[in-house]
C-alpha cells in the first residue's frame, strides 16, 4: 500500500495514500466525536455543530467558504454519526492547500453568528420534520431509543427540537472547546497528492487545536424493548433486532458476512422467501451496525396491515434456519460481495480518505487490503453460522411506525427465534 501516517506532536494524525493515476484530491477531517458524546441538554448538538461550522469564520463570511471552494471547482460536505463527525472536500490536487485551509478555518475559528444560529436552527427543524415525515427514517431513530433506552447511543442524531430551539453559541462554543481536540482527530487524504505537503499545511492551520484528549463515552448497556408509533399509514415499517458486535470483536466479521448472506442482496433468503416468494414486502434487508463497544443487528421490512403478521415470523424463521443451515455458497456469495465493496474503495478517493481515517480513528493503524480480505476470505461455515446464532439469542428490540397492532411483542420473537 501507499499509505503513510505522521503524527504530529499534538496528536493530530495524517493519513494519507497517494493515487497517482488520479488528477484531484478528496480530503477531511474526522473528529471522534457524535451524537454519543453529548450529555442530556446537548442532543442534537454535534450535528448543529457540523452545520454552524460553515456559517462564517473571523476570516471568512458563510459566503465566502462557499464561494472560495467551488470557484476552485470543488466541493466541501459534512456528515454526523454516532461516533464521529466529518468534515471533507474534493479538489483538484493542486488546491489541496486551499482546502485545508478552509477545513482549519471552519473547525478552529469559528465565529457561531447569532443570526446565523437562528437560522440554522430552523433549518434543522425541517430537517427533523422531514424524518417525521418519513417514516423508514423515523422507525430506525424509535428503534436505536428502543434499544438503548435513556442513552445518548440511542438519541436521535439530528435532536428534538426542544433541545435544537434552546442552543446558543456558548453551548456550541463549549461542546467544541471539549470534543475537538487533536488526539481524537485524524486528516485523512487520498487522490493526487504529495503526504509531506499535507503534514506541513496541517501542522501550520491545525496548530491551535487543543492537544488534550477529549472526555470517554459512556459505556453502553443494550436492553432492547418495544416502541410503535400508531399512524394512518399505507404500510407498517418494522424494525426487528438484537445486539450486534463492536467493530473491535473477535466475531465481527463474521457477523457481517452472516447478515450479507441472510439479507444483503436479492440472492439473500430475506429478499427470496419475502419478497420474490411470498411478496410481501417491496423492501426487506438485514443490517449490522458495529460502535466502539456494542453493535446492532436486525432487519427491516415494510408491508400492509394484513400482511404483517406474516412477513414478521416469515422473516424471522430466514434469520433462525440461516444459524443452522447457511450453506457454503451463500457464505461464498455474501464473501464476494463484502469483498467487491472492500475493493471499490481503493479505487474511490473519496471513499478511501473516509476508509483511512476511520480505520485511524478505530484501530490506531490502517488495515491493509490483504488482511481484510484475509479476514473474510478465512471464516468458517461453523463461525458464521455461530455468529449468527448468539445475536439471535439475545433480547429483541421491536420498532414499527403504521398501523403496528399486529407486530410481535419480543417475548413472541423470542419464541420464534428460539432454535437458533
Amino acid at each position: 500500500m501507499s499509505v503513510e501516517i505522521t503524527t504530529l506532536p499534538s496528536g493530530l494524525r495524517i493519513v494519507t495514500d497517494r493515487m497517482p493515476h488520479l488528477e484531484t484530491v478528496s480530503l477531511g477531517v474526522w473528529v471522534a466525536a457524535g451524537s454519543r458524546h453529548e450529555r442530556p441538554r446537548e442532543r442534537g448538538l454535534s450535528h448543529l455543530l457540523e452545520h454552524m461550522a460553515f456559517k462564517g469564520t473571523r476570516r471568512r463570511s458563510a459566503r465566502d467558504i462557499a464561494e472560495e471552494i467551488e470557484s476552485a471547482g470543488g466541493d466541501l460536505n459534512a456528515a454526523t454519526g454516532v461516533e464521529q463527525t466529518a468534515y471533507y472536500a474534493h479538489m483538484l490536487a493542486s488546491d489541496a492547500g486551499l482546502a485545508i485551509d478552509i477545513l482549519a478555518d471552519i473547525l478552529t475559528d469559528s465565529v457561531f453568528d447569532k443570526d446565523e444560529l437562528e437560522r440554522e436552527k430552523e433549518v434543522i427543524l425541517q430537517e427533523i420534520g422531514a424524518v417525521e415525515d418519513t417514516p423508514d427514517d423515523l422507525v430506525f431513530d424509535l428503534f436505536n431509543a428502543a434499544a438503548f433506552p435513556e442513552q445518548p447511543i440511542g438519541w436521535p442524531i439530528l435532536g428534538t427540537p426542544e433541545h435544537v430551539k434552546a442552543f446558543d453559541r456558548s453551548m456550541i462554543s463549549n461542546y467544541l472547546a471539549k470534543h475537538y481536540r487533536s488526539g481524537v482527530t485524524t486528516i485523512g487524504a487520498a487522490g493526487a497528492l504529495d503526504h509531506a505537503q499535507i503534514v506541513d499545511a496541517a501542522a501550520a492551520r491545525f496548530a491551535n487545536m487543543s492537544a488534550q484528549v477529549g472526555e470517554a463515552v459512556t459505556p453502553a448497556r443494550y436492553l432492547g424493548g418495544d416502541t410503535r408509533l400508531s399512524r394512518r399509514l399505507e404500510q407498517a415499517h418494522v424494525v426487528i433486532g438484537f445486539e450486534g458486535l463492536s467493530y473491535a470483536a473477535p466475531g465481527y466479521y463474521a457477523l457481517q458476512v452472516f447478515t450479507n448472506a441472510v439479507g444483503g442482496g436479492m440472492s439473500s433468503r430475506l429478499f427470496q422467501e419475502v419478497r420474490e416468494n411470498r411478496g410481501l414486502a417491496y423492501t426487506v434487508y438485514s443490517f449490522h451496525w458495529g460502535y466502539a463497544d456494542t453493535g446492532l443487528f436486525g432487519f427491516y421490512g415494510a408491508t400492509s396491515k394484513a400482511q404483517v403478521r406474516e412477513l414478521v415470523p416469515v422473516a424471522l424463521e430466514c434469520l433462525a434456519k440461516a444459524a443452522e443451515d447457511l450453506s457454503e455458497a451463500e457464505i461464498d456469495r455474501a464473501k464476494a460481495q463484502m469483498k467487491v465493496s472492500q475493493l471499490t474503495a481503493l479505487e474511490s478517493s473519496t471513499a478511501r480518505s473516509e476508509q483511512i481515517a476511520r480505520q485511524i480513528l478505530a484501530y490506531g493503524r490502517v488495515l491493509s487490503r490483504d488482511e481484510i480480505l484475509a479476514r473474510i476470505d478465512n471464516l468458517t461455515v461453523s463461525e458464521i453460522r455461530a455468529a449468527g446464532a448468539a445475536a439471535l439469542r439475545t433480547v429483541p428490540t421491536v420498532a414499527a411506525v403504521g398501523p403496528v397492532a399486529k407486530v410481535h411483542t419480543p417475548d413472541r420473537i423470542r419464541e420464534l427465534v428460539g432454535g437458533a
